[in-house]
Formats: C-alpha cells, sequence, structure tokens
C-alpha cells in the first residue's frame, strides 16, 4: 500500500509518501518559522493561509521526488488534530478532496500517535511494549504503549508542556522564535553550578508534570540580575538557560525511569520537537543504562512535524482494516486513548 501523507496541524506544512513493502520513498517539509518569528509565536490564521499555499506546489514536488503517479496512491492519510483548528481544517479538507478526486480512502490521522510511532521508520526500529514520552510544544506525556492503538496515559502535564517552557523562557530572555533550539544553544555557554533551578514534582510519587512553576522561578532569576537594558550580562544569561534546560532534563528524565521501573518495560521511545535536544538524549540514555533500558527516537527531521510520521501511520492504520467515513472531521483537542484499536473502524 502507498499512503500520502499530509501534515498542517500548526506551523508546518509537511507531505511525504510512504509504501508499507518499500518504506518511506520521499518526504517535504516548509516551515513557517520565518512567517511567525516577527510576532514570537504562531499567528493561526497566518498559518492557515501559508499552508492553503504551499500544500499543493508541496504535492506535486512529492509525487515527483517519490516517481510515483497519482495512479499509484492507495490512500491518503492526513493530521486531523489535535491543533489549530483552521490549520487542521486546510489540511482536511484539500486531503479528502484529492483523495475523492483520485478515487482512494482518506484517514484522519491523530497528531500525536504520528510522532509516537515516528522512530519505526528508522532502520533499527523499537519493539513493541514501550513507554512512550511525548514532549512537545504542546504535549508533555508518558503512554505505555502496549502496542499498536493500545495506549494508555501514564502522566502528563498539568500545566505547560517542556516545549512550552522552552519557548516561554526564550522569549524572558530576548531570544528569537522557535524559543527551544536556541535556548538549547544558549545553554551550551553556560556554567554548571552557578544556578540551581527546582526539578519540579520529583519529590512526590506520580508521573504527572508541572513546568510553570519552573517558567516563574526563571522570570524571577532573570528580574534579579537585569541590567539598564532590561537583561542579564550574556554570560549571566546562558548560566540561567544552562540551569534551565537542566532542571527540565532531569526531571524528564527521572519521570522516564520511574515509568519504566513502574512498568517492567525495558524501551523508552521518546517522541515530538524537545526530542532533538541533544542533552536530554544524552541524560535520558544515561538513565535507562542504569536499569537495564534502551532509548529510541527519530532522526531529527522527524522529531518536529513532518508528512513521513502522518503517512506511516495512517498506513498502518489502512493497512490493518481501518476506514472512516467522507465527512471531514477535525478535532483541536483530541484524547489519544480515545482512538479504536487497530482493525476497528
Amino acid at each position: 500500500m502507498r499512503v500520502l501523507g499530509i501534515e498542517t496541524s500548526c506551523d508546518e506544512t509537511g507531505v511525504a509518501i510512504y509504501d508499507t513493502d518499500l518504506g518511506l520513498l520521499a518526504h517535504t517539509l516548509f516551515s513557517q518559522a520565518d512567517v511567525h518569528a516577527e510576532y514570537g509565536g504562531v499567528v493561526p490564521e497566518l498559518a492557515s493561509r501559508d499552508h492553503v499555499r504551499k500544500l499543493l506546489p508541496l504535492v506535486r514536488e512529492t509525487l515527483a521526488a517519490a516517481n510515483t503517479t497519482q495512479q499509484q496512491v492507495d490512500a491518503v492519510a492526513y493530521t486531523a488534530g489535535p491543533g489549530l483548528i483552521g490549520a487542521l481544517l486546510v489540511g482536511a479538507c484539500f486531503a479528502r478532496s484529492l483523495a475523492y478526486a483520485w478515487g482512494v480512502p482518506a484517514l484522519g490521522v491523530h497528531h500525536m500517535e504520528g510522532h509516537l510511532l515516528a522512530p519505526m521508520l528508522e532502520a533499527e526500529p523499537p519493539e513493541f511494549p514501550f513507554v512512550a514520552l511525548l514532549v512537545s510544544g504542546g504535549h508533555t506525556q508518558l503512554v505505555d504503549v502496549a502496542g499498536p492503538g493500545n495506549y494508555q496515559i501514564l502522566g502528563e502535564s498539568l500545566d505547560d508542556a517542556a516545549g512550552e517552557a522552552f519557548d516561554k523562557t526564550a522569549k524572558m530572555l530576548d531570544l528569537d522564535y522557535p524559543g527551544g533550539p536556541h535556548v538549547a544553544r544558549l545553554a551550551e555557554r553556560g556554567v554548571a553550578g552557578r544556578f540551581e533551578f527546582p526539578r519540579p514534582m520529583v519529590d512526590r510519587p506520580g508521573l504527572d508534570f508541572s513546568f510553570s512553576g519552573l517558567k516563574t522561578f526563571t522570570l524571577n532569576t532573570i528580574a534579579q540580575h537585569r541590567q539598564a537594558d532590561g537583561l542579564p550580562d550574556d554570560q549571566t544569561c546562558a548560566d540561567i538557560a544552562y540551569a534551565f534546560q537542566e532542571a527540565v532534563v532531569q526531571t524528564l528524565a527521572i519521570k522516564c525511569r520511574r515509568a519504566i521501573e513502574q512498568t517492567g518495560y525495558k524501551t523508552l521511545v521518546m517522541a515530538g520537537g524537545v526530542s532533538a535536544n541533544v542533552r536530554l538524549r544524552q541524560v535520558l540514555q544515561e538513565q535507562l543504562a542504569k536499569v537495564g533500558g534502551r532509548v529510541f527516537y527519530a532522526r531529527h527531521e522527524f522529531c518536529t512535524d513532518n508528512g513521513a510520521m502522518i503517512a506511516y501511520a495512517g498506513a498502518t492504520r489502512l493497512q490493518l482494516g481501518q476506514s472512516q467515513a467522507l465527512a471531514v472531521n477535525v478535532f483541536p483537542r483530541w484524547d489519544m486513548t480515545s482512538l479504536p484499536p487497530l482493525g476497528q473502524s
């Protein structure tokens, strides 16, 4: 089965062709980072308009790169949620129309299931069951993954997601959008030990997260060291970035190790935009090695939103018999545990 995947949940337009026999044939991505940078964050209306402009050219480009004609496409998969309602509707309407015109089925895919399954695109994919850490700008969740489509939430953020905390810290430090990678780069110049930031909720049982207090602690630390221009000196900013990143990374690592011990699994899969953070990868590998576990994650280009993960997730469900009616439905909020088990419609 050859599936065209379309991702438009937020500020990146992703298109891919995945073949269940041959693997990933081609993928293209257009990031809207420059469009939203001057506003310091995503402007939903601008995101939707840009998806409208980019989708058709990207589909043509991807089909050509995959040496695939429309007659060779067996199905279309698209992101149905969660995400920005306008952006989701653009992708869903486009995908449904394309599938109808081509006479093939279309399937709405859960965005976070796409992230969760993205490591399956690698040469050495993880085996079920495993614990998944889904960590992005909108989500921080620990999930018990017993098998494809069989998900149980073990813990999640009670307020800000980890990626959101990175972006807000970047704003406090007057760094460009998107903020997470800029905070990570600034942290590389930071000095360990100058600041000690709290590790939220690690002193109590459970697997939930909270990063709003850490965000406030960061804001107060910046305020205490402000100079005349409103920011601390360059080295102090780097030290704050280091302390903030270390607090987030250590908190995530502690909870991940706790989840591994609780489930008895030996495999952790990390996915989502923050999974590209080099320090997080390093610490998780160290922590899991202590309990005989192993960490899997997607290559950097598939950590952020992309069409390849949607094509793969859609192909997995379509191949096992899931189908949907013609109606266009999108879900800005969507509990992943409500997904039908694979093999059911």
